[in-house]
């Protein structure tokens, strides 16, 4: 089997080269695969904001930071798993259904082939073709979003898709199973007292900021992991669960957040979990302050969902 890695960073500098995730190889081989990075540039299922079909590029390019060894998880990543950047699937830019149909269609091959995927987002939208895909291969899948927004809204200007419904999707296609879901961060202004109650109702549980304040990220965890036990699967990282000081360049931008380290901690106490597949969203590079910290803090968390992925395939092997 043909192992992939990143290019070595002591023999050219990161600087250079063409600016895939990490340095990693530009390929479609899943044949020699495990993980995989796959950008998702589509933003036409966003509300507010446009933008987010540039956020694949701004993740990759300041991932070039990041190094193979993760000291937090004591794991060297590529020591345990072959990882390729796998380019962009297709989209329609200002056509969402045929966006959808495409991305699951790429996704599927992915998963498949029984690799990992690790989705750079784009609008939260994105989810729900990853779900298709994924199920399709998985069955209905446990779901771990970190978010300020539940995004299970019914409707959003009489239409049904866009990044505020697409979990109500979700479910209502089959794809996810709501008694191991969980949905953590919740917060900011509503439109109606009931909002946040929707998720409720679909059988998802639903912690918000100010719930996970009074708990600590400790046991916050612990109640993420006790919902999905032994399933299988997805965590999807919306940026704007972070607060606007540490994530600027997002979309719909909710005060009273989360910072940086809050979210590393939030990812690695993953570790074990059974995941098929995550994604990174809502990245806007235009809307980034100085530095493109919103890019760096959104490649960071890959790079944690990257490790995860390692730490089970270390301890499947031994």
């Amino acid at each position: 089997m043909v192992r992939y890695e990143p290019a070595n960073s002591f023999e050219t500098p990161r600087f250079s080269g063409v600016r895939t995730f990490m340095r990693l190889p530009s390929t479609q081989d899943l044949q020699n695969a495990e993980a995989a990075i796959v950008g998702a540039p589509f933003d036409t299922g966003a509300s507010f904001r446009a933008g987010a079909r540039f956020g694949p590029e701004g993740i990759r390019s300041v991932s070039h930071l990041l190094r193979p060894y993760n000291p937090s998880q004591d794991v060297s990543i590529f020591e345990h798993l072959s990882v390729i950047d796998y380019g962009d699937v297709p989209v329609v830019p200002g056509f969402i259904e045929e966006s959808y149909e495409k991305i699951s269609s790429g996704l599927e091959e992915v998963h498949r082939a029984g690799v990992v995927p690790i989705v750079l987002g784009g609008d939260h939208s994105i989810a729900l073709p990853e779900l298709r895909a994924a199920a399709a291969v998985h069955g209905p899948l446990a779901l771990v979003q970190f978010d300020s927004h539940a995004d299970t809204w019914d409707a959003y200007f009489g239409k049904k898709y866009n990044h505020g419904t697409v979990f109500r999707r979700a479910v209502e296609e089959g794809l996810l199973d709501p008694s191991r879901s969980i949905q953590v961060g919740m917060r900011g202004s509503l439109y109606d007292a009931g909002d946040l109650g929707a998720s409720r109702e679909l059988g998802f549980e639903l912690l918000t900021t100010d719930e996970v304040r009074e708990i600590g990220v400790r046991e916050t965890v612990e109640r993420v992991r006790g919902r999905v036990g032994d399933a299988k699967a997805y965590v999807s990282f919306d940026v704007d669960f972070l607060d606007p000081a540490f994530a600027p360049g997002t979309g719909t931008p909710e005060v009273g957040g989360f910072t940086g380290r809050e979210a590393q901690e939030f990812v690695r106490g993953l570790a074990g979990v059974d995941l098929v597949g995550c994604d990174v969203v809502e990245v806007y590079p235009q809307y980034d302050g100085p530095g493109q910290v919103t890019s760096l803090l959104a490649a960071n968390v890959a790079y944690e969902m990257l490790t995860l992925i390692s730490l089970r395939k270390k301890g499947s092997d031994g």
